[in-house]
């Protein structure tokens, strides 16, 4: 390795010496987890791979902090573990030597691909010799600070908004069930000043109706076909998933115009029956999976996604709909997917709650959109910022 090798692309002004290159078991003293069901409760943190699990009454470090590494399962999520705390047996400790940066050292056990150190052909596996012999570069102790000090400042900083876009999602879920009646009722618990009248009991089909437009005229292509996903609504194939789909002819598919609303009548992840999504895009086309309804005029369309993005609510109202005797079928036909009753209020109430959550949404977006920037960025610098 030449000296130009040993020296990271980022660095902080001032330091100059290339980094030397050293085993982590020169860097820290890498201890097993060990069982806890033999402990009573108390006010001790039990850790796994998967993060924190319960509290005991003893502490395997008391007042070191460490690097959380997984033995077995997942192997390449490390994290920081502060003292007191107790480590199950599928969780290694990593206690950084007395010379050793603890967020440095966190930085370097980051960037190392573990998987390729997986030694099992079945649950992954890590062993302390293939931790201990694994080779890094280190600068020395002041550069270790600054680089610890600056990485632990961006991670306060993607916790703060992993925090804001966690409470807003949660903020969400709330209002998805307060904002709407309960089985059994006709007004939701919350409310915008000015609306008094109850919720009307109704048949879904009072409020949209199957959709017949087909593309037989060959106006749209396989250029122009739509998806649904659960997180973004309805999107185009190619762009979203980088390829289409579609079979040899798409002369039947279904167009699917703006503001029209498209069922999937096949499960989809939590969902046993499908999601329902509103086109808020350009006009395309979907396949025979998917039901196309156009909204009448007593409904705003967004309201329709809004009031079934509630899993329970989705999946309650579907349930009584499935085809009777289809053997392990969970699917509805889009005809029987309209027999339902829902519970709606007047076109302009539902106009202001769906304008509300619209909002919401939008604000929830960009939070993510920054979370995800500030991951980027700091998985873009512990590339830059070390050798």
């Amino acid at each position: 390795m030449t000296e130009q090798a040993k020296v990271p692309a980022i660095r902080f002004a001032g330091f100059t010496d290339p980094w030397e290159q050293r085993k982590f078991s020169e860097i820290v003293d890498v201890c097993s987890g060990r069982d806890y069901k033999h402990l009573d409760e108390g006010p001790i943190p039990v850790y796994g791979t998967g993060g924190y699990m319960t509290s005991v009454s003893e502490a395997l470090s008391h007042n070191r902090d460490a690097i959380g590494i997984g033995r077995k399962g997942t192997i390449d999520k490390p994290y920081l573990l502060k003292a007191p705390f107790w480590t199950v047996d599928t969780l290694f400790y990593a206690i950084p030597k007395s010379d050793i940066n603890l967020e440095f050292a966190l930085c370097s056990f980051l960037n190392v691909d573990w998987k390729s150190k997986d030694e099992s052909t079945g649950l992954p596996s890590l062993s302390k010799e293939s931790i201990n012999e694994t080779v890094l570069s280190v600068p020395n102790v002041v550069e270790q600070n600054h680089l610890g000090n600056f990485f632990a400042d961006l991670d306060r900083l993607i916790t703060l908004h992993q925090r804001k876009y966690d409470k807003l999602v949660v903020f969400k879920k709330s209002m998805l069930e307060k904002m709407f009646p309960k089985d059994g009722e006709s007004v939701p618990e919350i409310r915008f000043a000015g609306f008094t009248d109850p919720w009307e009991q109704r048949k879904l089909g009072d409020y949209v109706v199957v959709s017949t437009a087909k593309n037989a005229d060959g106006r749209f292509n396989k250029e122009d076909v739509l998806s649904v996903s659960g997180e973004y609504g309805i999107v185009n194939q190619i762009a979203f998933q980088g390829r289409s789909f579609a079979g040899s002819s798409v002369l039947n598919y279904g167009i699917v115009n703006t503001g029209d609303i498209v069922y999937t009548k096949s499960p989809l992840n939590s969902n046993p029956y499908g999601i329902i999504k509103v086109n808020k895009g350009i006009p395309g086309i979907v396949s025979t999976l998917y039901a196309v309804y156009r909204p009448q005029d007593n409904v705003h369309t967004n309201f329709i996604q809004v009031y079934f993005e509630q899993h329970e609510r989705m999946n309650n109202y579907m349930h009584p709909l499935v085809n009777k005797g289809a053997k392990n079928d969970m699917k509805v036909t889009a005809e029987n997917a309209l027999k339902g009753v829902v519970t709606f209020p007047s076109r302009e109430e539902q106009v202001i709650i769906s304008e509300f959550f619209d909002r919401l949404d939008s604000l929830i977006t960009l939070h993510q959109r920054k979370l995800e920037l500030l991951q980027n960025i700091k998985k873009s610098l512990l590339d830059k910022m070390f050798v």
